[in-house]
């Protein structure tokens, strides 16, 4: 874990509602993740020659750490089937999920109300707090760049927590933690941890 106090990563269900552990919505060679069942997944070898991950493995390996599942794709009828994963891994009550698709998150707290949920926005909204709270989100994911002193404050006042991603440079990490964000998000977590060393932000990767 390098030193994170927790994990962001991303998911896709397959046909058959396997939730797997994957970046992109396609495997190179094979096609979209959306169309191979659970059995095929299993036999497709990603680049290093490890198979796709499925997100219950991936939990059992994180143990009892915070994790923020990216939710890319999801069709309405795998809802259970993702619900279903994390209430079985190691730290149900660590876990929180967020997504682009602000509607797979609004299906999501209404089959869960007490899960955790975020939004991930790539754009500067006049009026971040009413998508949060059109959806019953508590976290807003926001693309750094377009992270200020007016939106903190914004989210802040309105009792919600902000988390800037995908941010990898020291300069960069310790602008974000002068402006209060609640947890930065990076591919280096000991840059974060020094950048947040007096700041009481999280950590995540």
């Amino acid at each position: 874990m390098l030193d994170a106090d927790g994990v962001e990563l991303d998911v896709h269900a397959t046909r058959d509602g396997a939730i797997v552990v994957h970046h992109d919505p396609d495997v190179p060679g094979v096609g979209p993740i959306a169309s191979l069942t659970l059995d095929e997944v299993k036999q497709v070898r990603i680049r290093n020659g490890e198979t796709l991950p499925l997100l219950q493995e991936v939990l059992e390996l994180l143990g009892d750490h915070d994790v923020w599942v990216e939710v890319k794709g999801l069709p309405a009828a795998h809802d259970r089937a993702l619900l279903a994963v994390l209430d079985i891994g190691p730290a149900p009550h660590r876990y929180a999920v967020h997504s682009f698709d602000h509607r797979i998150i609004r299906r999501l707290g209404e089959a869960r109300p007490a899960l955790a949920r975020g939004i991930l926005l790539s754009a500067y909204l006049d009026d971040s707090v009413s998508a949060l709270r059109g959806v019953g989100a508590t976290t807003l994911w926001q693309e750094w760049r377009l992270v200020d002193q007016e939106l903190v404050n914004a989210v802040h006042a309105a009792k919600c927590r902000i988390i800037a991603w995908t941010v990898n440079e020291v300069g960069d990490l310790e602008h974000l933690a002068r402006l209060g964000v609640d947890g930065l998000c990076g591919n280096y977590p000991d840059r974060i941890r020094v950048a947040l060393a007096a700041r009481g932000a999280a950590a995540v990767v």
